[in-house]
């Protein structure tokens, strides 16, 4: 008789007992840092090594491989799905005739075709569907059915500006577009005028259909939840870090997270929490079972929340949930999502895990930057610093203090852990992670500005990076937008 898990304490046991290999497969494994200490054989399997190979469970190959140029993470996941050093690693951790099983923080249809090759089962619903949850139209229209609440809004196609504005009559003069796929602030457009819509004319007006909201004055937030077979289990409610000039080139761009107990009101936090299981049951009902994660649009004039877009995947905030005390007093929330994919049978009440993870005392203070390349120039890194812990003096000098692989490490709001993105020999052009810097506290005022503190530590790893300009682009750089979003 196969055995059945019951409860979280059976799930755990039966993850330290694991004999499925079991891997992420992405540009780092930023997304899904710890899962190796959950999970008996998890491996990363990482184009970019950023632990100089000091990480005991990230496997990178060393030598590269004739390759087109990438454009997007789902060209990097093929071109290690396809590379020599990988598929003799997956070799030699098959379990008779198993390959194993694979987590991406991006693929299609091309990543499928090349998993199925090699024997490996992707964790995640077909990417079929997921590019159409994916679809920031689409998100819309499941948020109708699930009865959760978005900003005023219109979907249509956009002819030139006249148009815009006849569509739109209803929503006011000042507009947020955006176009259905595209990384954090590359494809959100603020438009209040005919010169500012020009600018982006030509991105708006060749999709079949855009979503055309009405400008509010918000603030940013983000929640992470997994659909189960027995329902959605939901993290608490993080603020999110949007358009910082110091971290990041792009007016609409995330780069960073908080989650803090004090965040939110409890009215809030517990809204958030209700779209979020109405969300997911609404996803489930789709077909969709796994990770995902939603934004919410707090307005500050008359503090509705509305839902502001779906990622269904893990994103560049499950660092931070899966490391909270929430989570670790119980499992990660990447935990349920592989479960739903290990051929086992369990029983999972979720209402008491949901009404754990909303309690305040289980909530600790957790800030992560994402800190990126601002500057319209590519340079040629001369030299990087490690990934690891750093240590900050009153002076505002950082030095590494030791090595480790993620933020638990921490001891005291003088620490950040950081991961490095490029090292030394790599290129840096506008919107190229440079690097995540994740610390204890708060890293934003309580009007959601930078405080000094964050502003010292972006400086001074600004200043731990050495470039020089060069003159011409380089096939090297022409990956665009973020690898860990």
């Amino acid at each position: 008789m196969a055995e059945v898990l019951n409860g979280v304490p059976d799930i755990r046991r039966f993850f330290y007992k694991n004999e499925v290999p079991l891997y992420f497969i992405s540009a780092t494994n930023f997304n899904m840092l710890g899962a190796d200490e959950w999970i008996k054989g998890f491996k990363f399997i990482c184009h970019i090594e950023c632990f100089d190979g000091q990480h005991p469970n990230v496997f990178s190959p060393k030598e590269e491989i004739p390759h087109d140029e990438f454009t997007s993470i789902e060209d990097i996941n093929n071109y290690l799905l396809q590379h020599p050093e990988v598929q003799d690693y997956l070799k030699t951790r098959k379990k008779g005739n198993q390959t194993g099983k694979a987590m991406f923080l991006m693929f299609n249809e091309e990543t499928e075709k090349l998993a199925k090759k090699l024997g490996l089962e992707i964790m995640f619903p077909d990417s079929r569907m997921r590019t159409f949850m994916d679809n920031k139209v689409n998100t819309n229209r499941i948020a109708e059915k699930a009865g959760v609440p978005c900003v005023p809004y219109v979907l249509s196609a956009v002819k030139d500006y006249k148009h815009l504005r006849k569509i739109s009559a209803s929503l006011g003069n000042d507009l947020v577009i955006q176009t259905p796929f595209g990384d954090s602030g590359h494809t959100t457009f603020f438009i209040s005028n005919e010169e500012e819509f020009n600018k982006h004319e030509e991105e708006i007006v060749k999709e079949k259909e855009v979503k055309i909201m009405k400008r509010i004055n918000c603030r940013g937030s983000a929640i992470e939840a997994c659909v189960t077979r027995h329902g959605t289990i939901v993290a608490p409610l993080m603020t999110e870090l949007v358009g910082f000039r110091e971290l990041t080139p792009y007016k609409g761009g995330w780069c960073g997270n908080e989650i803090y107990p004090n965040a939110f009101t409890p009215e809030l936090r517990n809204k958030a929490t209700q779209y979020t299981q109405l969300f997911g049951d609404q996803l489930r009902k789709e077909g969709y079972k796994g990770y995902f994660e939603l934004d919410f649009l707090i307005d500050q004039d008359n503090g509705e929340m509305y839902l502001g877009e779906l990622n269904p995947r893990v994103t560049g905030a499950s660092s931070i949930t899966n490391h909270a005390v929430f989570a670790l007093a119980d499992a990660p929330l990447f935990i349920f999502h592989i479960l739903e994919w290990m051929d086992v049978d369990y029983q999972l009440d979720v209402k008491p895990i949901n009404d754990r993870w909303s309690r305040q005392e289980n909530i600790d203070g957790w800030s992560q930057l994402i800190i990126k390349h601002t500057e319209d120039t590519i340079e040629y890194v001369s030299q990087a610093p490690r990934s690891g812990i750093y240590k900050m003096y009153d002076t505002g000098h950082i030095q590494f203090d030791r090595m480790d692989t993620h933020r638990r490490a921490v001891e005291s709001e003088n620490e950040a852990f950081f991961l490095r993105i490029p090292k030394e020999g790599d290129y840096l052009y506008e919107g190229a992670d440079m690097g995540i810097l994740v610390a204890r506290g708060r890293m934003m005022t309580d009007d959601f500005q930078l405080n000094s503190r964050a502003k010292k530590w972006i400086t001074a790893i600004r200043g731990k990076f050495e470039s020089q300009l060069v003159e011409e682009k380089r096939e090297k750089v022409a990956l665009t937008g973020s690898l860990t979003k």
